[in-house]
């Protein structure tokens, strides 16, 4: 989730480096989201078991295979697929770098593909990225089916987190969305499943991964997807979304976005560090340091300015394993213990922090957005998207926030699903931005809504 400090000092991972890291199975992070429908509560509730059988799909626009260079193993644990292939296919963001994995699940109403499909770092390096391509039961319309892309909460750092190991719990409230008649895809994000380490909270690079997949369900014929397109991230996915939002037009100009839905997205970095420090989620604040640093390099994010040597030692957990284990690993220690200063005092630090807090954004999109958060959500300060609400409508940017009062961070998805699948609708019909739909999930939903209607 929000900022934090830094990394090893000798970079853990790259953009294309290649690690064997122990499995484990992941856990909640944010939430547990469940495919059939979302449970509720934060999680630590281990996965519901995955029946799948790996076929190699047809498709006609896998690249063949190349000659000469072995592949990089799959990480350790992980099935075949998530080998990487030696050289890497020349084409751009959303080229298929093998053909599409056909994965046999009962539990969801349409036919479940893994892909793995090249996006680009931060930093402008090609990098190999998995997920999911989820093609509805019914039948594709003319032009093929709208996507709705979505961007994952926290669930950890290490290859053993991608969430296209288990796609029965990879995006919540799956089967609503396909019973919509809407295609799902779903990045497992830069690092989770494939070389390097995730580039947590890094807004630029999680939003590519989320907007690349979609080019590269355009490119596997099987899954008829259309242009159109829709962002939906929650909590780091509702980073994720602001950032599609911020690039989604300009970056990926072939497709056509028709609007974003953020889920307690954080930003106010500074207030979000600060209720973080102190609470049970203050590993999210350990683990934007390591990401950072091997993200940016240790140039750009220098780990000895905000760590201390303990918080440096730790640095190396964070390929081990997914939140829970994460969370055991800094819940013996003070944050004091492990960090030197306040990020923000440190000027590369400030620089980056602020480079990916959407409080900063100083242009409005020509995509509307939404906000959807709990009113007693655990992990976001409510305060902050309201500030972020206030700061975005004052630079002319579309937008409605609901606010599901009662509702803890990762609880507010089911009351709202309802809600938000109307107002995604009506964004793939074309309707009037604003939107004059009102949520009714809940009594007394409190919105905000710019330009006012």
């Amino acid at each position: 989730m929000p900022l934090a400090l830094t990394a090893a000092a000798g970079s853990i991972g790259g953009e294309m480096t290649n690690d064997k890291r122990s499995v484990r199975r992941r856990r909640g992070g944010l939430y547990h989201s469940g495919a059939l429908r979302y449970r509720g509560a934060p999680g630590r509730a281990v996965l519901g078991a995955l029946v799948m059988v790996g076929a190699v799909a047809a498709c006609s626009s896998s690249p063949a295979p190349s000659k000469g260079l072995a592949p990089l193993p799959a990480p350790k644990g992980l099935p075949g697929f998530y080998s990487v292939p030696q050289p890497l296919p020349t084409g751009g963001p959303g080229t298929l770098v093998k053909a599409p994995q056909k994965v046999t699940v009962s539990a969801l109403h349409g036919t479940v593909y893994r892909v793995m499909y090249m996006s680009e770092s931060v930093r402008n390096k090609p990098v190999v990225v998995t997920g999911l391509v989820i093609v509805p039961d019914t039948p594709a319309p003319a032009g093929g089916y709208p996507v709705v892309s979505w961007g994952h909460g926290t669930n950890g750092m290490a290859d053993s987190c991608a969430p296209s190991l288990d796609p029965t719990q990879a995006v919540p409230e799956t089967n609503g969305l396909l019973d919509q008649g809407w295609e799902v895809t779903a990045s497992d994000y830069q690092g989770e499943g494939t070389p390097g380490l995730l580039p947590y909270i890094v807004g630029v690079s999680a939003a590519r991964n989320t907007i690349d997949i979609v080019r590269a369900a355009r490119n596997f014929p099987a899954a008829h997807a259309s242009a159109d397109y829709l962002v939906w991230g929650h909590s780091e996915g509702g980073q994720t979304a602001m950032f599609s939002l911020h690039i989604g037009p300009s970056y990926a100009p072939e497709l056509h976005m028709k609007g974003v839905v953020a889920g307690a997205p954080p930003s106010q970095f500074g207030v979000i560090y600060t209720f973080l420090k102190t609470s049970p989620f203050r590993y999210y604040l350990f683990m934007v340091a390591g990401a950072y640093q091997s993200a940016y390099g240790d140039s750009a994010a220098p780990v000895a300015k905000v760590l201390t040597p303990l918080g440096i030692r730790l640095l190396p957990d964070l390929d081990k394993g997914c939140s829970d284990y994460l969370s055991k690993v800094i819940d013996k220690y003070q944050i004091s213990q492990i960090t030197k200063t306040d990020p923000f005092t440190v000027p590369q630090w400030k620089t980056l922090l602020m480079a990916n807090d959407p409080e900063n954004f100083d242009t409005a999109s020509s995509v509307p957005l939404l906000i959807i958060q709990g009113g007693n959500d655990e992990q976001i300060p409510v305060v902050s998207t309201q500030l972020l609400a206030t700061h975005l409508c004052g630079v002319g940017q579309d937008l409605e926030r609901w606010i599901y009062p009662g509702q803890s961070h990762a609880g507010v998805i089911a009351p709202s699903f309802g809600d938000m699948t109307h107002w995604i609708a009506d964004r793939f019909a074309g309707d009037a931005n604003p939107d004059s739909y009102r949520p009714t999930g809940l009594a007394a939903v409190a919105t905000t809504t710019c330009p006012s209607s």
